[in-house]
């Protein structure tokens, strides 16, 4: 069966069924909503809210467009790019599951798709690998709304290659940008035990589980104000910046049209003595190392300045 990506947004009309035993779909206008904290101390890692930091309140909508959510740097040639913060991930993906009718290969037309995990539960990744649920040829669409749903009915569920990069919000959030310029910004509606549940949904690169059945990283080079091993240094104290400007000297080793690009960077961290000489790869990968891998995290180049 070919490898389904598409992430189903729309709910589908359902006919009336004379069979009162027949399921009814579940409306996810009307459904309960799932509350959302990206930045609670058991889901967040460098986005972890305080009583002074300034970070959103607890299932309160967020604007990624705004620092810290947002940071400019360089390609690997020096080009400018932007890219969002979405914090800390893990490489093991989370499933994601998409309906589909027995002998078709395209999602069942109006389906949420459904997650079992959200930010601070155990499990829980911005990266899910797509799983297909077989469902019967006259299933009607929302009325599975719950990965034990799906358990309960027995439905064949097959695993994929393919994992999208979805990061779970409040409703309400924006992300405006993406790349290229143009692709859908909007929020997408799912499905998370039988609640209603929000998430952008980034497609510059088509990406796939690695031989290892994680999700890819790539290199990038950061600096920060204070350097890490120093009071009140590393990532609390931001990143370096050009002076009266957004403009930092972190770079990124790969651009969503090469091959080794994936939005899950594995983050090295450089002496900020070399801030004004870092300005592109080589130069990035010329600056003393002082924390070699400082973990991975999901920021999705979203802006190529040409």
């Amino acid at each position: 069966m070919p490898v389904v990506v598409a992430l189903v947004a729309s709910l589908a009309s359902c006919k009336k069924n004379n069979n009162s035993s027949a399921p009814s779909a579940k409306d996810p206008n009307t459904a309960p909503q799932a509350w959302i904290d990206r930045f609670s101390s058991a889901a967040g890692h460098l986005q972890v809210r305080t009583a002074t930091n300034g970070l959103p309140a607890a299932n309160a909508p967020v604007n990624f467009d705004q620092g810290p959510f947002i940071t400019r740097g360089f390609s690997p040639a020096g080009k400018v790019v932007d890219y969002y913060n979405f914090d800390v991930q893990p490489t093991a993906p989370a499933p994601i599951y998409v309906l589909i009718k027995s002998g078709q290969t395209t999602p069942v037309t109006g389906q949420l798709n459904i997650i079992d995990v959200i930010p601070g539960e155990a499990g829980y990744n911005d990266f899910w690998q797509i799983y297909n649920v077989t469902v019967p040829a006259d299933y009607v669409a929302n009325t599975i709304t719950s990965y034990q749903e799906i358990v309960a009915k027995g439905y064949s569920v097959t695993p994929t290659s393919a994992i999208v990069n979805c990061p779970v919000v409040p409703k309400g959030s924006t992300a405006t940008m993406r790349y290229p310029a143009g692709s859908g910004a909007g929020l997408i509606t799912g499905w998370y035990k039988d609640t209603a549940v929000y998430y952008f949904t980034f497609g510059e690169k088509a990406l796939s589980v690695n031989a290892s059945g994680q999700v890819p990283t790539a290199p990038i080079y950061v600096s920060f104000n204070i350097n890490p091993g120093q009071p009140n240094g590393g990532p609390a104290s931001g990143f370096k910046t050009e002076p009266g400007s957004t403009q930092t000297h972190n770079v990124i080793a790969s651009l969503p049209s090469d091959a080794g690009y994936s939005p899950l960077w594995a983050v090295t961290v450089y002496d900020n003595n070399s801030f004004g000489s870092v300005k592109d790869l080589p130069s990035a990968t010329a600056a003393p190392v002082l924390v070699p891998f400082a973990g991975n995290v999901n920021c999705p180049v979203v802006n190529i300045q040409q």
